[in-house]
């Protein structure tokens, strides 16, 4: 099976720094170096489609553009790419969340897929009017992902939950195709609504052992749920000619870092009530001392930035081996990213896919469709 890789749309900001915020903290001022246009962020959705990336994830958060109207408006100026979208389940009804994802679906020529993204953050989500504590939040999510996919599955749906109730809720059209689930999170609960509903289980960039533990967890949940979940990562990537290129270029990010900026979003990220959180803090300790974590792993981006605060720093090859390296544990997707996203699309969709190519591991997926659907033409009486 061919890997399958997305990338990132920063409707945060972009810039040739590392543009910080999300989990509670605000975007540091380079997200203002690139504001998130929709003309800019064309430019980046265009090429991860022609470089073969199959989506792109779009985040939500007080910190960033809406999503679904963003990636609405983007899905007009590009022609194959999905949209990753991120939502939270508490701050929509769950049968028109069903209706509008349907109405995406047949719109766009079913390029959405769902990150559910329950809200780790009280402070954050009570600015949307949510006052509920992190436990219920999640049961509300389980609730949310239930009468969604009976609504999906063309059923009439009726559920009196402890959040959640809806009566004789039923879809006029439904989605073709229905669109895939993915989902995150490290505390207990987390891994029981992901087990029960998503079909992709996405961690945020730990060194593979830590990740292993998690894709034994997930799946021996899965199976007492008689189900199978993909699983994928969150990562940055850091890709050059050379490793020495590479690891120069992530100096460069580090020394950008204001050690005021840098102490002002720690405090914020030790407050987060996110378990996914806490296991990043706990990478680099909130110092720049030893940030290599792994071989080509390194903890640097989550100095600045909340949720995913790790990338794969090195050649092209060794990138290359990195991804193998995941893969081998149970990893079939990668959600990537790189400031400015732009530029390391580039770098990864040259320098890297080439050389999973050559290794078997993944093959162009408009190329190959488009390979398929050309007519064969007969030489010859």
């Amino acid at each position: 099976m061919s890997l399958t890789f997305h990338w990132f749309l920063p409707t945060n900001g972009d810039s040739r720094h590392v543009v910080g915020g999300g989990h509670g903290t605000p975007v540091t001022a380079a997200g203002g170096d690139r504001p998130p246009s929709i003309g800019y962020l064309t430019q980046i959705a265009r090429a991860a489609e022609d470089l073969g990336f199959v989506g792109a994830l779009t985040p939500t958060g007080a910190w960033c553009e809406d999503a679904w109207l963003t990636t609405a408006m983007l899905s007009q100026q590009t022609e194959r790419l999905k949209f990753l979208v991120a939502f939270r389940p508490g701050f929509v009804s769950p049968t028109l969340a069903a209706q509008m994802a349907s109405t995406y679906q047949r719109q766009t020529g079913g390029r959405l897929l769902l990150n559910v993204v329950t809200g780790g953050e009280s402070r954050e989500q009570r600015a949307y009017g949510d006052f509920l504590d992190k436990d219920a939040r999640y049961a509300r999510t389980g609730e949310f992902l239930e009468i969604v996919r009976g609504l999906w599955a063309g059923d009439t749906v009726d559920l009196a939950g402890e959040h959640l109730q809806v009566q004789d809720a039923r879809l006029a059209r439904l989605p073709d195709p229905v669109p895939e689930v993915y989902f995150g999170g490290s505390s207990p609960v987390a891994g029981e609504i992901a087990a029960r509903h998503s079909d992709v289980y996405l961690t945020w960039g730990e060194p593979p052992a830590q990740v292993a533990e998690k894709i034994a967890w997930i799946r021996g949940l899965a199976e007492k749920e008689g189900r199978t979940v993909r699983f994928g990562i969150r990562l940055h990537v850091i890709t050059r000619d050379t490793a020495e290129q590479a690891w120069a270029e992530a100096d460069r990010l580090l020394q950008g870092f204001d050690p005021a900026t840098v102490r002002s979003v720690q405090e914020g990220l030790a407050r987060s009530e996110s378990e996914g959180q806490r296991r990043m803090l706990a990478l680099h300790g909130g110092s720049s001392g030893r940030l290599e974590i792994h071989p080509n792993l390194w903890a640097g981006i989550g100095l600045v930035r909340g949720g995913a605060g790790t990338a794969l720093v090195g050649s092209h090859d060794e990138v290359a081996d990195r991804v193998e390296e995941y893969h081998r544990l149970g990893i079939d997707e990668f959600v990537l990213s790189g400031y400015p996203h732009l530029e390391e699309a580039y770098w990864f969709g040259e320098g890297v896919l080439p050389r999973l190519q050559a290794r078997g591991l993944w093959a162009h997926p408009h190329k190959e469709a488009a390979a398929l659907a050309a007519p064969q033409v007969l030489f010859g009486s």
